[in-house]
């Protein structure tokens, strides 16, 4: 709806009045405020706020969200190309070629041109809070965001960054497998790879390791690796050597990578990159990897919201068991954006 005024919001804070839009990642050392919405593929854009102020995310209003229909959405991936995709990535990790991967299906659903991101965020906020919580509303530069991810990409605070890889998802503790904890080790090594290659030699810890934390619906494995970035290095650096997350990716993340350009059939967009903000003034900053995440798509074909989901994809996978993770992940969001999520008594 290109005659909403830009904002962002990220928890109780938010961003208006809007002075400059660049894809330069250095803007993000220098001054100012900025909301940053990395997709996937690699496209930047980092819009600079003027005003940034403490204000809760508003209430619902009725009839402020026009969600589309529960029956509307459909599958990149149908359950019969995901399975199969599940049995093909094990097959390369049984030639070597890789040792875990993502496998992501995006959903789509057409929606109103006149529906408002923001309004979306009312209703998240409320129907799946998250601690990584964001939106970015930009008419006219082909960004209108609204996460609720739960995963933390990159936090800076002058030299020190932080990720906080998550992997490892079920309903309760109960259903956590074997098969979680070593992905969530396999990709806590790629991460501390990644960071190695840009902080400071000997300065890359991982202060926590599996650690289980509760989210709506369901529970995850999180761990936290930590480093310290030397004084040659900045943003474009950082964002360089981790991007794209290895949570969503897999290990080797090249090797990751070709795969999933094969086995994928539409591009994640925001889904899987890295949304956030960055006070430059400050030196700090925080990006949450972009999933539970939709956003608006306007094309030719008419104006679509989108949501991603995935697994990650180890030897050790079962196909259904995947397939069922992807639809866990999704079912609470969906029935946010869809206006049939009923708040548990």
């Amino acid at each position: 709806m290109h005659d909403l005024p830009a904002l962002a919001r990220f928890g109780g804070l938010v961003a208006t009045d809007l002075r400059d839009v660049t894809s330069d990642p250095a803007a993000l050392d220098s001054t100012g405020f900025w909301a940053v919405c990395a997709d996937f593929e690699g496209r930047l854009v980092c819009a600079r706020f003027a005003t940034v102020r403490k204000e809760p995310v508003p209430a619902p209003r009725p009839g402020a969200w026009p969600g589309p229909a529960p029956t509307h959405w459909t599958t990149s991936l149908d359950h019969a190309a995901y399975t199969e995709g599940v049995r093909r990535i094990r097959a390369h990790i049984a030639t070597g070629e890789v040792y875990q991967a993502n496998l992501c299906r995006v959903l789509s659903a057409p929606i109103s041109p006149y529906a408002d991101v923001d309004a979306l965020t009312a209703l998240l906020a409320r129907g799946n809070p998250a601690p990584y919580a964001g939106t970015i509303r930009l008419p006219g530069h082909g960004v209108e965001v609204a996460t609720a991810s739960p995963e933390l990409f990159l936090r800076r605070d002058g030299r020190v960054v932080e990720s906080g890889p998550i992997k490892g998802t079920g309903r309760t503790e109960a259903d956590l497998l074997d098969k979680d904890h070593a992905e969530n080790v396999m990709i806590v090594d790629l991460v501390r790879n990644d960071l190695g290659v840009v902080c400071a030699t000997g300065s890359v810890t991982v202060p926590e390791l599996c650690v289980v934390e509760k989210h709506p619906g369901l529970v995850h494995l999180v761990s936290t690796v930590r480093g310290e970035l030397p004084e040659t290095a900045g943003w474009p650096e950082l964002l360089d050597a981790a991007f794209p997350p290895g949570s969503v990716t897999g290990a080797p993340k090249s090797s990751a990578l070709r795969i999933i350009a094969d086995l994928e059939t539409a591009p994640r967009g925001p889904y899987c990159g890295g949304i956030g903000w960055v006070d430059a003034d400050r030196g700090s900053g925080e990006l949450a990897v972009g999933i539970r995440t939709f956003w608006m798509d306007r094309g030719a074909d008419g104006v679509f919201l989108r949501f991603g989901t995935g697994a990650g994809i180890t030897w050790g996978s079962d196909p259904e068991r995947e397939w069922r993770e992807t639809e866990l992940k999704a079912a609470r969001l969906l029935a946010v954006a869809s206006g049939t999520y009923v708040p548990e008594q």
